[in-house]
């Protein structure tokens, strides 16, 4: 079964991101590809469901995606596998709200039993040039939006700083200074007016999930959906995420060591295991040096795997690293 690449598309309020969207949308109808769309609204109802008539849409609503209504995404994604079995979309798309963080959508696509459907292929950021330096100022926003628009650039794989037409040069200099302090190293900034970009930018995969057989050979699922010329430029990417399969059962201690030890590049880890002397499946989440385990009522459908995600991860490294201390 061919998994779904997904496009997450954030950026505060007023920043573009409908613009960006339909144009990605049009260019999926142009190309015989057939869309998926999830659109979040904070109220009750989405005044631009309009714009993306006889498309299959989805809309979350009275809630950012990434916090209130978390399961009402999982449902949604949960109602887009069936789509995909049914073959009846090509590629997905996830418009969050002004104020939504991207990672928590990110790390929802990463739970095991999404990543046999869905593949991330790229964090779109847009960040409006006309007030991002009133957003930043500490005399007119509020310490929660600057720390919002900081984590939502930090989360990109490629920003467009867009609105550069209302904004002079020398700020817009500053404001370009200011994202390039927080944006991942090699993740691009394109200046742009009305979220106009070469329509090949926003489909480049940018995101990659390595998966690797924890008791067998390496492999490498890298699978672009749009093929072009300037592909293999896409390299520069930093986040990435590393997905590994054929687990034993393993002892919580060593397991536990294992992940602390592991370099200060990978950011979070969660997944399903089985502990030696403990019946059935746990859940486990890693953030920051922190482990948590939560015992599973049924016995899943996903096979045992481990999710680690993080910025530059060398991959071969840490698979050593699994079976010299967990194999």
């Amino acid at each position: 079964m061919k998994k779904i690449p997904v496009y997450i598309i954030s950026g505060f309020l007023g920043s573009g991101k409908t613009t960006v969207l339909l144009n990605m949308v049009k260019e999926c109808e142009r190309n015989d590809k057939r869309p998926g769309i999830i659109l979040n609204e904070l109220g009750e109802v989405n005044v631009e469901s309009d714009l993306f008539k006889n498309q299959q849409v989805k809309e979350l609503l009275n809630g950012c995606i990434c916090c209130t209504i978390q399961d009402d995404l999982k449902e949604t994604l949960n109602q887009f596998t069936e789509e995909i079995q049914r073959n009846h979309i090509d590629v997905l798309f996830i418009e969050g709200t002004g104020v939504a963080h991207p990672q928590e959508i990110e790390e929802t696509l990463m739970i095991p039993e999404y990543l046999d459907y869905f593949e991330l292929n790229s964090i779109i950021s847009l960040v409006d040039a006309s007030h991002y330096l009133v957003y930043q100022s500490h005399f007119s926003s509020t310490a929660e939006v600057r720390k919002l628009l900081k984590e939502q650039i930090s989360s990109a794989t490629m920003v467009l700083l867009n609105k550069t037409d209302l904004v002079k040069e020398k700020s817009l200099s500053k404001i370009e200074h200011k994202i390039k302090e927080n944006v991942k190293p090699g993740v691009p900034i394109f200046k742009t007016t009305f979220g106009n970009i070469s329509i090949k930018e926003l489909f480049l995969k940018r995101f990659y999930v390595h998966t690797v057989q924890g008791q067998r050979e390496k492999t490498l699922d890298r699978s672009p959906v749009y093929k072009h010329k300037s592909e293999h430029e896409h390299h520069h990417s930093t986040i990435t995420a590393l997905k590994i399969t054929q687990l034993p059962i393993m002892k919580r201690r060593k397991f536990e060591t294992w992940l602390k030890r592991l370099p200060k590049t990978i950011l979070r880890g969660k997944g399903i295991v089985q502990l030696e002397g403990n019946p059935g499946y746990f859940h486990f989440q890693f953030s920051s040096g922190n482990m948590k385990f939560e015992r599973m009522r049924d016995t899943p459908k996903q096979q045992p795997t481990i999710i680690l995600i993080g910025d530059r991860l060398n991959t071969d490294e840490i698979l050593t690293s699994f079976k010299v201390n967990l194999s």
